[in-house]
């Protein structure tokens, strides 16, 4: 249950002042659906309306706050001209000019013969100056509510500045006095103020400086949201290891049949990886390991390879993919490494349905499955193991903890190994996989060639395009990758069926195309016909990013590169270089280029580290893009900026562990306020697993 003290900041944005039904979902999309949302929403910039001149010292271009009289209104005469309004004070007049607004509303805001407070952004107009649109216009004795430095959030269209600033104050307003979670000596040492005082200093600014995220009430903030995000990784992985686990085989002739049968040497960094998971499956605990290896650096063998030694246990594995592709693709794979091994394989999509489907399930309850592969409707109701000993789950990026656990659920003590080709870097690494064991696989399989990266401007798409026929025409193979649009798949869409048919009216009709609002088996199909001798160019959206394995393809283009996130492009590279034959990539880039786009493509065209990448990717661009627009199951912070806090996170981690070894389950006073912590973050789930357990 979430504590009593929490309940008003868990009432609907509704009950904040300003926040109507109409408003409502604007702000539910801006920040969230609950009171708590807006006190994560912190302002990004300040103005300061002190500065209080005549009119005659009022310079254009500053944001001013005059006292003025009213001296006399002129009604627009059509509702294109502005309705104007002429003040004085004793050195000059100015004119404040309304679009659009009803002249009995301004008449009752501006009396003639008053004295009003008005303030806004000075401007210069016909050789006299004007304020459009004052942002306050109060009578002489409200002062006291203008002349303050107020707070400018970032808003989305249709919500006013005004009711935003409003609306978030109110939050503040309703945050209670909570009792202290973090340790008071290092609360003492950092100078930090309580979590109240530091959500009060945020939303109300007294300086440029405040915006800083090394402002001590931000830094705060930021290591309360890191505390949580640890600590909920920790209980995680501590309610998994409570669980008892199993020592599962050993080495033996099935995984030596595939060793031996293998047409290379398994590298360095994957005997080593091997070896690890070996230690960790053969030890009574539960295994929860992150396999992290760049494009094309074998986990599929290592994968294997550990499933076998489930299978040589006499129980069964299950491989888990993010999409239809992949998980046909993985099954080939398995099926070409495992040829010798009489390995039993079977498959298990949404597609599958009826008979087909019952057929499977059965098998599989009986038994007579060694390995099933399949997407998420692996951890679907009515998908029963006789006995999972491993579960392997492919681009952990796009699922979630609690997916792990529900997978772990389908068998008895069953050991975890998760894979990711996404470089990820090692900040980053503590807030999303904090709860793992880490291998990673460092080296690339001997015979891979090194892909030349070349980037040009979209101008010279003609000469692109005439390089692909000539490429084609020496038996290569090329995928075109179009643009996100907007973040839109609608869009990109439009654009890829676009570039799709002028690339089919020059180059012919041996040109395919794949999106991701194809059914499967159109997209099963386009893939086949470009894997095999059926198509020689593939127009795609980035549906191909992950996974998708066609040793023939030495060509890629991708247009619109800086529109994509760096350890995504170089994702999408990995697609090409996997034969023994040279590639290229094209990096196209429409004009004109920012340093930092350009910064960012010089790094891909210089490296094909994808750790260096992923580091220098964060470096430019923050956590919050790294992995692009698609791509989920990486904690998005609200407050915590990884570039900034890395030593913060690296202090909440080791005090989510800390504090684990000494109150296990959270009893204690700190422990009781660190629960209260966890359902702030809305970290509920795992507050749960602390009963369970």
């Amino acid at each position: 249950m979430r504590p009593e003290s929490l309940y008003l900041l868990f009432a609907p944005v509704t009950a904040l002042p300003g926040v109507g039904p109409r408003l409502a979902p604007l702000v539910e999309k801006l920040a969230g659906p609950h009171v708590v949302d807006l006190l994560w929403h912190l302002p990004y910039a300040l103005i300061d309306r002190r500065f209080m001149p005549k009119i005659a010292e009022a310079p254009a271009g500053r944001m001013a706050t005059i006292r003025l009289r009213v001296d006399q209104h002129y009604p627009s005469a059509s509702a294109r001209r502005p309705y104007r309004v002429v003040c004085s004070d004793d050195s000059g007049f100015i004119t404040l000019v309304f679009f659009h607004a009803k002249g009995d509303w301004l008449e009752k805001l501006l009396p003639v013969g008053e004295e009003r407070i008005v303030s806004g952004m000075v401007e210069a107009f016909n050789d006299g100056l004007q304020i459009t649109h004052p942002d306050h216009v109060v009578p002489p004795d409200r002062l006291d509510e203008v002349m303050t430095i107020e707070p400018v959030y970032p808003l989305t269209a249709g919500l006013p500045g005004k009711i935003m600033v409003k609306a978030a104050k109110g939050a503040v307003e309703r945050a209670p006095v909570l009792t202290e979670w973090i340790d008071g000596a290092y609360l003492r040492r950092q100078g930090w103020p309580t979590w109240r005082e530091a959500l009060c200093h945020a939303h109300a600014p007294g300086g440029e400086g405040d915006l800083s995220p090394m402002a001590p009430p931000r830094q705060r903030l930021a290591y309360d949201e890191l505390l949580a995000n640890q600590l909920a990784l920790a209980l995680v992985r501590a309610s998994l290891r409570k669980l008892a686990g199993r020592a599962v085989g050993r080495d033996g002739p099935l995984r030596r049949k595939i060793v031996e049968s293998l047409p290379f040497r398994l590298t360095g960094a994957q005997a080593r990886s091997l070896a690890e998971i070996d230690a960790d499956m053969g030890l009574p605990l539960r295994m929860l390991r992150l396999l992290q290896g760049d494009v094309g650096s074998g986990k599929t063998v290592v994968a294997l390879l550990a499933m076998a030694r489930a299978v040589e246990a006499g129980s069964q594995a299950a491989l888990m993919a993010p999409t239809e592709i992949l998980a046909r693709q993985h099954l080939a794979t398995l099926e070409t490494l495992a040829a010798g091994a009489n390995l039993r394989f079977a498959l298990l999509t949404g597609r599958d349905k009826g008979k087909a489907r019952q057929k499977i399930l059965d098998a599989l309850a009986a038994g007579d499955i060694d390995i099933l592969i399949g997407t998420h409707a692996l951890f679907q109701e009515g998908v029963d193991f006789r006995d999972l000993a491993l579960a392997v789950i492919d681009e952990q990026h796009r699922f979630g903890v609690h997916q792990r656990l529900d997978l772990a659920a389908k068998g008895h003590a069953v050991d975890m190994l998760v894979m990711t080709a996404t470089p990820i870097p090692r900040t980053l690494m503590l807030t999303a996989y904090g709860d793992m064991d880490v291998s990673r696989l460092d080296e690339k399989p001997p015979g891979r060639q090194a892909i030349d990266t070349r980037v040009l401007p979209l101008a010279r798409l003609d000469q692109v395009t005439e390089g692909v026929r000539r490429a084609i025409g020496a038996g290569a193979k090329v995928y075109w990758i179009c643009p996100l649009v907007e973040d839109s798949e609608k869009l990109d869409l439009a654009a890829a069926t676009e570039r799709h048919a002028e690339l089919a009216a020059l180059l012919g009709p041996r040109v395919g195309l794949v999106h991701g609002r194809m059914k499967g088996a159109e997209k099963d199909a386009a893939m086949a016909a470009f894997s095999g001798d059926g198509l020689d160019l593939l127009v795609a959206t980035t549906v191909i990013e992950v996974g998708v394995d066609v040793p023939a393809a030495t060509v890629m283009v991708i247009e619109h590169a800086e529109r994509f996130g760096l350890a995504q492009l170089h994702q999408l590279r990995g697609r090409i270089g996997r034969g023994g034959k040279s590639s290229t990539c094209l990096l196209l880039y429409g004009a004109p280029l920012s340093e930092n786009a350009k910064s960012r493509l010089n790094i891909l065209r210089d490296s094909e580290d994808g750790f260096r990448i992923a580091e220098e990717d964060l470096k430019l661009r923050g956590a919050g893009e790294l992995l692009g627009t698609r791509q989920s199951g990486l904690p998005e912070f609200r407050m915590a900026d990884l570039t900034q806090h890395g030593d913060l996170l690296a202090t909440a981690r080791d005090d989510a562990r800390l504090i684990l070894e000494t109150d296990a389950d959270l009893q204690k006073p700190r422990g009781q306020a660190l629960r209260t912590l966890l359902y702030l973050f809305e970290r509920d789930a795992v507050v749960k697993t602390l009963r369970s357990g």
